[in-house]
């Protein structure tokens, strides 16, 4: 995993406990060329005499590894929490048999919240006793001032102008027909005319979109539309942002800390219903913000008032059992001893 995910976020902390240990890493680049012969012949002796496995996605290889008894197979996941269905719920046929299987493996299902480990357990198809509310250990950052306020920093140096800015950030969910036309359907002018000069619209897009509005198509907006879909710390851009935009993504588990203002920008909701993955609960009365249908009215959401507030909070509550920052800590000391072994079990 990477530094901010959370298998990065739990080696870091196994190092500082064990500065001995052994990492083997299965990256995705592994499934091709070189890496995939090492994935097949080495990798699975690596994996079955291994002490831990740590994930944070399916890892299909482990309905086919023999594992010794006594292994420690954590799954992370890398969704704080959910609003779309996913795991056993979408898939079928022989890729749902395979996703069982490997899944009949986990031994420590980690989650954020009672909400979610109920959610997960079903999800996954483990018994509750494998689910562990310890707290999902990359949301610790979130909750560190000294840290979040040092990226804010970092940002600000990198884009100085944005400082005295509000910033309204759109990051909407990528769809699968958007690889023929890649365009968001959010109407630019407009939103730049209304917005005033005290404000800037930034973008964060899937690569494919994103692509689509380079400095060169966005320099008609006079610096009121900024692209930072390449912007590396998602938190970081969550931190600075004065209001978010998005849809469906699993986004607004991470921004809900922060406590600002969410427009839900829905303009395909019926059709999503309808083809998309589906939803857990009924998305208009579930989702922390305002749904808006078209950019009027999300124009008319951002200059709104806020009366959101106690939604949030709400939202909070349910997404998160702790906010305290110290879920790493909780972790460790479930996997490996410590001073409260027992803390998170479900």
């Amino acid at each position: 995993g990477s530094e901010g995910s959370s298998v990065g976020v739990v080696v870091t902390a196994i190092r500082k406990r064990y500065p001995d240990a052994d990492f083997v890493y299965v990256k995705k680049e592994s499934r091709s060329g070189k890496g995939l012969i090492d994935l097949i012949f080495c990798k699975p002796f690596k994996l079955a005499t291994s002490s831990m496995i740590l994930m944070d996605n399916e890892f299909l290889p482990l309905a086919y590894i023999r594992i010794r008894k006594g292994v420690k197979v954590v799954q992370l996941w890398h969704g704080t929490g959910t609003i779309k269905k996913f795991g056993h719920d979408i898939n079928d046929g022989a890729l749902l048999k395979t996703v069982e299987k490997a899944d009949m493996r986990i031994t420590h299902l980690i989650v954020n919240s009672d909400y979610t480990a109920s959610l997960y357990a079903k999800v996954f198809g483990v018994d509750d006793d494998k689910v562990y509310i310890t707290g999902i250990p990359r949301t610790d950052v979130l909750f560190n001032n000294l840290s979040v306020e040092h990226n804010r920093e970092m940002f600000y140096n990198k884009y100085l102008r944005l400082k005295e800015k509000r910033i309204i950030l759109y990051a909407p969910t990528f769809r699968d027909d958007e690889e023929d036309s890649p365009r968001i359907k959010l109407d630019l002018d407009r939103v730049c005319e209304a917005i005033g000069d005290d404000s800037v619209l930034a973008l964060r897009l899937h690569p494919h979109v994103a692509a689509m509005y380079d400095e060169r198509e966005l320099e008609r907006y006079g610096g009121k539309v900024i692209n930072l879909s390449s912007y590396e710390d998602a938190n970081t851009l969550l931190s600075v942002s004065d209001i978010l935009i998005t849809d469906y993504s699993s986004i607004i588990f991470e921004y809900i800390v922060f406590n600002r203002p969410i427009i839900f920008y829905a303009y395909d909701l019926p059709d999503y219903l309808d083809n998309g993955r589906g939803f857990y609960e009924e998305y208009k009365n579930y989702v922390p913000g305002v749904v808006a249908r078209d950019t009027d009215e999300v124009i008319a959401a951002v200059n709104g008032e806020d009366t959101m507030a106690g939604k949030r909070d709400k939202f909070l509550s349910h997404a998160y059992n702790y906010t305290d920052g110290r879920s790493t800590e909780r972790l460790i000391n479930l996997l490996f001893g410590g001073t409260d072994e027992t803390a998170g079990k479900e």
